[in-house]
Formats: C-alpha cells, sequence, structure tokens
C-alpha cells in the first residue's frame, strides 16, 4: 500500500496539491477508492482506481461523452490513466439515498428528473460501447447459482441457464441505446443550483453498454438500497412510457419484469460473492430486499417457469 500512497502523492504533486488534505470518501462495491482532496481553498476529488484490477480508461470516455450531451458528469481536472488516478470535480454529497432520507427533498422530484433524464440518455445516439446481449446477461445471471446458492448441484443449475435462455428474447423491446448499468439512488447527486436535467450528478457509469432500454429503468425503480414507493415507481413508469410512444407497453411491461428477474438475480449474487470472497458483509443486508425485488418480478406471467423454479429451489414465490 505504501507503494500506492507514493504514486498518489507524485500525481497530487504535478498536479499542484502537494500537501494537501485527503479524507476518505464511501467506495464502491470494486477496488475503486475516493478521497476528498482539499488545499488552497479547492476542493476536488481523487479517484483511485489500481491499474493492475481497473482501467479509467472507459471512465473518462464515457464521462466526456455525458457532459457533451449536457450532463452533469464530473469535470476530470487531471487524469493518469496508467496510474490509475484521476483528480475530479466535486459534486457534493447530497446522492438521492441519503439526501432523501434525511428527509426535506422531493422525492417525486428527484425521479421525475431522473426518469427524464434517462429518457434523454436513450435518445442520443450512443458512443462506441460493449454490448449488453443475451450471453453477458445469462453469465450475469448465473452469479446467482454460483454465489447466493451454489449448493444446489449441476441438474438444478442447467435447468435455470434453460429457462433464462427462453426469457432473455422478451427483454428487447425498443431500440438498443445506451445502458448506464448502474442508474440507481447511490449513483446520482441532486445539483439543485443547476438547471434542467444538469440538476442531476452523475457517478459510477464507467460500466455502460449499449442494450435493452428496460434496464436503467428496472435498476433505477426497483433499488436495491432503498425502498422506492409502489405508487411512485408505478408513475414513473406511466412517464417513461409516455415518453416512448415507440414502444409497445405490454411487451416492455414483460421486458421489464425479465430485466428485473435478471438484474436482481445477479444483484444476489454479487451481494454474497461481495460476503464470501471479498468479507464486505455489509452487503447481505440488502439482500432482503433485493429478494423481494425478484419476487415481485415473478409475478408476471411469462416468468412462470423461472417462478417455479426459485419456489422449488430458493423457497421464494412470486409476491402477492
Amino acid at each position: 500500500m505504501r507503494g500506492r500512497d507514493a504514486a498518489i502523492g507524485d500525481f497530487l504533486a504535478r498536479c499542484g496539491l502537494a500537501g494537501a488534505s485527503r479524507l476518505p470518501l464511501a467506495g464502491d462495491a470494486s477496488v475503486r477508492r475516493y478521497e476528498r482532496v482539499a488545499a488552497g481553498g479547492r476542493r476536488l476529488v481523487l479517484m483511485d482506481a489500481p491499474p493492475a484490477a481497473l482501467d479509467i480508461g472507459p471512465f473518462l470516455a464515457i464521462g466526456a461523452w455525458l457532459r457533451g450531451q449536457g450532463l452533469s458528469a464530473p469535470q476530470v481536472i487531471a487524469a493518469d490513466r496508467a496510474a490509475g488516478l484521476a483528480l475530479l470535480e466535486d459534486l457534493g454529497d447530497d446522492l438521492f439515498r441519503p439526501l432523501l432520507a434525511r428527509g426535506g427533498a422531493d422525492e417525486a422530484l428527484l425521479y421525475r428528473t431522473a426518469i427524464d433524464l434517462l429518457v434523454t440518455l436513450q435518445r442520443a445516439a450512443p458512443p462506441p460501447l460493449p454490448r449488453y446481449d443475451d450471453a453477458w446477461l445469462s453469465r450475469e445471471a448465473r452469479l446467482l447459482v454460483e454465489w447466493y446458492a451454489p449448493d444446489l448441484g449441476a441438474a438444478a443449475a442447467a435447468d435455470y441457464d434453460a429457462i433464462w435462455r427462453d426469457l432473455l428474447p422478451l427483454a428487447w423491446v425498443g431500440a438498443d441505446g445506451f445502458v448506464y448499468v448502474d442508474y440507481h439512488s447511490d449513483n446520482l447527486l441532486w445539483l439543485p443550483k443547476r438547471t434542467g436535467l444538469a440538476r442531476i450528478g452523475l457517478l459510477d457509469f464507467q460500466d455502460a453498454r449499449c442494450g435493452p432500454p428496460a434496464y436503467d429503468l428496472v435498476s433505477l425503480l426497483e433499488d436495491a438500497r432503498r425502498d422506492v414507493d409502489p405508487d411512485l415507481a408505478r408513475a414513473m413508469l406511466e412517464r417513461y412510457l409516455t415518453a416512448r410512444p415507440d414502444l409497445d407497453q405490454v411487451a416492455f411491461r414483460a421486458a421489464c419484469a425479465v430485466l428485473g428477474a435478471q438484474r436482481n438475480a445477479k444483484i444476489l449474487g454479487l451481494f454474497a460473492r461481495l460476503a464470501a470472497r471479498d468479507g464486505k458483509r455489509q452487503y447481505l443486508d440488502l439482500q432482503p430486499r433485493v429478494r423481494a425485488h425478484l419476487a415481485g418480478a415473478l409475478r408476471h406471467p411469462a416468468l412462470a417457469p423461472l417462478g417455479a423454479w426459485c419456489e422449488r429451489y430458493l423457497k421464494l414465490g412470486a409476491a402477492p
């Protein structure tokens, strides 16, 4: 770690910030770390992504594309891709989840703006991105049997894979577009001094792909980290559909159910892996909410085979 600290010190010195104070900020589920750096009245955010594990290139490229759309991805003050270090504009602390938990914020306004921003992202011609195809979605869903329920046996896992092969084609409703991947309350900041869609600050977008439009909508409204009021979630779905008259509403609702199940199966596996492999046991506290989201998705008739599998092997039936 001393070598990493020395690299950071050298980077900050090259940026004119030698001796700056450094305060750790909450990180994410990866090895990526963040610090708030302050010196001479300047306040910035240092992103530390060890290059042996992560490449900051996608973050830099996608951030530039987002800013080109007039959106509030943090400005990059300086970056050393080879060292895995970047100094970023500090967008503050008002992430949706803690801001709403403190009370006083207008939840409906925040989510309306997030829906409108999502529609804008999906209407734009995306930058070059890897595709979110059936093979990738299937591998993600398989995290459930690999980490969350690893003792089920080969036959159960094979049945699970076969069910997903049949389900995933239903996810492709609407033209492929920009998929943020982690479009949820811990990656969206409220910036009330800005206007329009720029009032939302965007974080953690480096894993973006090109894929089905329902994915990010599900990510926002079926949040692993906070409960979205069901009436608000229904209203936001309607707002989205009103803005997307090109979509077949019946087929799109089925796509939301399929991708809701896929995403929540993936998250159950990811959280189990973070606990077992990386010692991040705090993620286990979020699993009951994720199980509830998965059960909700299983209510859709198209997911009956997956529902039967989950009831048999996970004791998880469709939500009433």
